[in-house]
């Protein structure tokens, strides 16, 4: 049996761009801690185009989210299930087991429990039994040995931070990364071919300032320029302490109440 690797950081999302919208800004926080940074995706969006085939889309999105990850000197991992269709099953499960047991991470930050698309919610219950069958010995991973204890698993914000039937998901905590957002905003930039998707599919361009709007909302939440929101999973086995909040201080503003 292994331990996590102290200062190393997994954000395990749905889709290339999930990290860059929702958590690179704390993910480039940790970074100047000196953590090492993972980013991994359940799928390689590989149905994200109306202009490439699947091989060539998911070809163009694993670059784009490599060179996003090494801006903070990281790793990017996909996990190669197919876009749209993120089962939780047993293969998906052993295959994020095994992520993050070669990785080992202290902590993770997934998808919300409740977006608008299946595949992020998918993706978030598969991060979350992942998180707590890390030490389970009975699930065998080719290559990666179990670790304890259970890594600290947060939720990233919603798309525009409600859930399907439109109602606000309040976070528990709000970081400021008013002074990484010009790195956020690079990482993002990296993901050049969902420009042209999300113009067709969702209506939408510059998805970079959409981020930006999204980062300046919870700023104002607390005071400051731009902000990410998160929860934190507190069930029954998982840590209780607010791990992000000891390691960046006052740059992490602990609210009251949440959804």
């Amino acid at each position: 049996m292994t331990t996590p690797n102290r200062k190393t950081v997994l954000s395990l999302g749905a889709h290339p761009d999930d990290a860059e919208f929702f958590c690179a800004g704390t993910l480039a926080l940790l970074r100047k801690k000196g953590w090492q940074i993972h980013i991994a995706t359940m799928t390689p969006g590989d149905c994200g185009t109306v202009q490439y085939s699947r091989e060539e889309i998911s070809k163009i999105r694993k670059a784009e989210a490599a060179k996003a990850a090494s801006m903070l000197d990281g790793q990017y991992h996909c996990l190669e299930c197919d876009d749209i269709f993120i089962m939780y099953d047993r293969p998906t499960l052993v295959k994020a087991i095994e992520v993050l047991r070669k990785v080992r991470p202290a902590i993770v930050f997934t998808t919300s429990p409740l977006d608008y698309m299946v595949d992020h919610e998918m993706a978030s219950k598969i991060a979350q039994t992942a998180c707590f069958a890390c030490g389970v010995v009975n699930i065998e991973t080719a290559g990666a040995e179990p670790f304890e204890p259970i890594p600290h698993l947060y939720y990233m914000d919603a798309a525009e931070h409600k859930d399907k039937f439109g109602a606000e998901i309040k976070p528990s905590m709000i970081v400021d990364v008013t002074g990484v957002m010009d790195i956020k905003e690079k990482m993002l930039s990296c993901h050049e071919s969902q420009r042209h998707w999300l113009l067709t599919h969702h209506g939408m361009d510059e998805y970079v300032n959409m981020m930006k709007v999204s980062d300046e909302k919870r700023g104002r939440e607390i005071g400051c320029s731009f902000g990410e929101g998160f929860r934190e999973h507190l069930g029954h086995a998982y840590p209780q302490d607010n791990i992000l909040k000891a390691e960046l201080g006052d740059l992490v503003h602990v609210k009251a109440s949440a959804k």
